[in-house]
């Protein structure tokens, strides 16, 4: 047996190293990939103070960076299509100049540090908007040309830290009548998030449908 060691020492040594290789590049793999996720941003939609029409819409940032908002999107899902809005800008402006003191006044682009929140308002008029938007006042989840409000999907366009691509986080929430009256069930646990090279592409065809 010792012979046979001492006449293979070398190929021992070279497997023995190339052993030790891999399990250092599988560790380093580990550490890569909990470094990356832990740096990823992460915006998160969710609704606040109740599961009615009458609940916040809350957007965190529970990224480690800052995030800096620039298109928050409202999208109604209806029996006969969607309709959508640009929620960036406030309806009317209570700034009484164009000064950049009073800029929180009029839209609520702009930056959002981390582990930040606000809420843009209740469900209920930012359906309210989109539907005055479109010229479609409505009644309870009927509008006033007979299409039927199924759900209401939030989107939110950011630029991440020091990067030059947005980012986007999506959540929809399906609008269902109860015996207490409407409620909000969101389709999926979590919000879903845009941030990989190929889901980037997506948030960049969401700005330029904006921009058309």
């Amino acid at each position: 047996m010792m012979d046979w060691l001492s006449q293979n020492s070398a190929a021992i040594s070279a497997l023995t190293g190339l052993c030790t290789l891999l399990v250092w590049l599988f560790y380093a793999q580990l550490l890569y990939l909990n470094f990356r996720r832990q740096r990823q941003p992460k915006i998160i939609i969710n609704r606040g103070f109740g599961r009615t029409l009458q609940a916040r819409c809350v957007i965190s940032n529970m990224s480690p960076e800052p995030i800096f908002i620039e298109h928050i999107v409202a999208i109604l899902h209806t029996d006969q299509g969607t309709i959508s809005q640009d929620l960036i800008d406030f309806e009317e402006s209570t700034a009484k100049d164009d000064g950049a003191d009073r800029l929180i006044e009029t839209t609520r682009q702009g930056p959002m540090l981390s582990g930040s929140y606000n809420h843009i308002g209740t469900f209920h008029d930012i359906i309210g908007r989109v539907l005055r938007f479109h010229g479609l006042p409505s009644e309870d989840f009927q509008a006033t040309d007979g299409r039927t409000l199924q759900a209401i999907e939030l989107r939110v366009i950011a630029i991440y830290g020091s990067e030059d691509s947005p980012i986007g986080a999506a959540r929809t929430f399906d609008l269902t009548m109860t015996s207490s009256g409407e409620t909000l069930v969101p389709t999926r646990l979590t919000t879903k998030r845009y941030a990989s090279h190929l889901r980037r592409r997506v948030v960049r065809r969401w700005i330029r449908a904006l921009d058309g």
